[in-house]
């Protein structure tokens, strides 16, 4: 990614945890971060252009009509379906899970104790991932 740091967004409507998660993103690595209570209010920044999303599933906390996860998801994926989106949720059921990756969540991870070193070990496949596919769109290039 060139050395430029990435960016970011956290989404959950519990204030309490968002906050952990964005502390624990800050001490172990060098993140720009923004953090939204709601998914109206990350779908208003996405101008900012995030690297990666990490997305509560319910989002209703707050706003009992507010978009849920997977509304935002959607919504994020129509305005650009490149935005790496990770969901996130208490929800331990398959289904749950299932229905995420149909909607083209990059991942599901259950909210647990070792669910900050799951995200780790997923934005690092991410970007792992977008390396392998500038070298080999470089390579492409070539023949």
């Amino acid at each position: 990614m060139n050395n430029k740091k990435i960016k970011l967004f956290l989404v959950d409507d519990d204030a309490v945890f968002l906050k952990s998660l964005e502390i624990d993103f800050l001490e172990r690595a060098d993140f720009i971060i923004e953090t939204f209570a709601t998914g109206e209010l990350c779908m208003a920044n996405l101008s900012h252009e995030p690297d990666v999303i990490i997305l509560d599933y319910y989002l209703d906390g707050i706003d009992t009509t507010a978009m849920n996860g997977i509304e935002t998801l959607d919504k994020i994926k129509a305005y650009n379906q490149d935005i790496p989106v990770i969901i996130l949720s208490s929800q331990d059921k398959i289904d749950v899970a299932v229905n995420c990756m149909h909607h083209r969540a990059f991942d599901y991870v259950v909210k647990s104790e070792t669910a900050f070193v799951r995200l780790q070990q997923i934005i690092t496949t991410i970007f792992r991932y977008k390396k392998m596919e500038k070298e080999l769109s470089w390579y492409m290039q070539r023949m």
